[in-house]
């Protein structure tokens, strides 16, 4: 792995910087090595009856909702230190990819630096960078037949040409699907200048082939990896992922993170899911199958699928003007895909790969359109 230097932070983080003042109780105990049963200065609802709570979700789920979640959510990033080999000091874990980027931003850029992303990759990259102050550089997707990918090289020579603070890829890609292999992300963090970020956004990471490789556990310098329970493990809802990251960077990160943005719940429910790997390694199978049944379908019936390293397929049509047609249509008959709003893609419909994808007619206005 290239050696590479940290990258700047902004100065208002550099020497000591803010200090979280609020760790936590969990924290604290670990600290002193012992549990603290009369927590007389907390001012969570200890006293709090929940009677409402526990009748409409029972006593279980009433237990999670005293006290603040643990800040550092050791039981999470054990669990998945064990399972996939990711060093438990490189690990970060904060209220979802979202939330992470935001976080990533914070750490990272101030107002009026530039971040570099390809036009119409996922939007809430810009929608964060945007609300920052920063200047948002958009290269355009390489196209050809049978592929839509960010265009690692064009990102280089914009991240140079604009003296970029930061440069985010998802890989495997939201919309397109692409996955670009571990030598191209080296590359891509090789060819950077050193004073810019790499954001590398694996939300969908889970689905690739060698999602267990040992390239997925590194944390890699000068980049920052974010990850999420959302995909995989089902848990959109409840909002948690995790970033990678040497422990330097992920303590820069902690200067600007919300204390308790995952809630007590949400860590508890995300240790249960992981104590069942079984359930998962089988639902990421079940949703390749089905994603594999979805792209034979469509090109079976003529359409442009686009190859795809994640939970759903990209149908390219060949104009925006058709793709609008048939999402309203869809829509009217209340079926949800995806139709991607930045002009440069707004020819692409996405699908994920859900059972009800598969229901005979349930996308019909969509197989009439490619087959017409």
């Amino acid at each position: 792995m290239p050696s590479q230097s940290t990258p700047p932070y902004p100065n208002h983080l550099l020497s000591e910087g803010p200090v979280n003042p609020f760790p936590g109780i969990k924290v604290l105990e670990r600290k002193l090595g012992r549990e603290i049963p009369h927590r007389l200065g907390s001012n969570e609802g200890l006293d709090m009856p929940h009677r409402a709570l526990r009748e409409h979700f029972g006593d279980a789920l009433a237990e999670h909702v005293y006290c603040y979640g643990d800040s550092e959510a050791l039981g999470v990033r054990q669990r998945l230190s064990a399972q996939q080999g990711i060093a438990l000091e490189t690990m970060l874990v904060d209220a979802g990819a979202d939330s992470l980027i935001a976080l990533a931003l914070r750490t990272t850029c101030e107002p009026g630096d530039t971040v570099v992303s390809t036009a119409g990759t996922y939007p809430t990259l810009g929608y964060f960078a945007k609300g920052q102050g920063c200047r948002l550089v958009e290269p355009s997707y390489f196209e050809a037949p049978g592929v839509l990918a960010p265009d690692l090289e064009a990102l280089i020579e914009a991240a140079h040409q604009e003296n970029a603070r930061l440069v985010y890829l998802a890989n495997p890609d939201n919309p397109s699907g692409h996955l670009h292999s571990d030598s191209a992300i080296l590359k891509l963090r090789e060819a950077l200048p050193d004073s810019c970020w790499l954001m590398l956004d694996e939300a969908y990471g889970d689905f690739r082939d060698d999602a267990g490789s040992e390239f997925a556990a590194k944390a890699i310098p000068g980049v920052i990896r974010l990850r999420t329970l959302s995909k995989a493990h089902g848990l959109a809802g409840l909002r948690i992922g995790y970033a990678i990251a040497d422990p330097a960077v992920l303590a820069m990160m902690m200067k600007v993170r919300i204390h308790y943005a995952v809630s007590s719940l949400t860590l508890a429910a995300a240790e249960v899911v992981l104590d069942h790997p079984d359930e998962v390694h089988q639902h990421v199978a079940d949703v390749k199958a089905r994603r594999e049944q979805l792209a034979e379908h469509f090109r079976a019936l003529g359409a442009d699928v686009l190859p795809s390293a994640t939970n759903f397929i990209g149908i390219r049509l060949p104009s925006a003007e058709l793709a609008a047609e048939v999402h309203q249509q869809l829509l009217a008959e209340g079926v949800l895909v995806t139709r991607l709003v930045h002009p440069e893609l707004a020819n692409i419909i996405r699908i994920t790969a859900v059972q009800a994808a598969l229901e005979p007619g349930r996308l019909a206005a969509l197989e009439k359109a490619i087959s017409a």
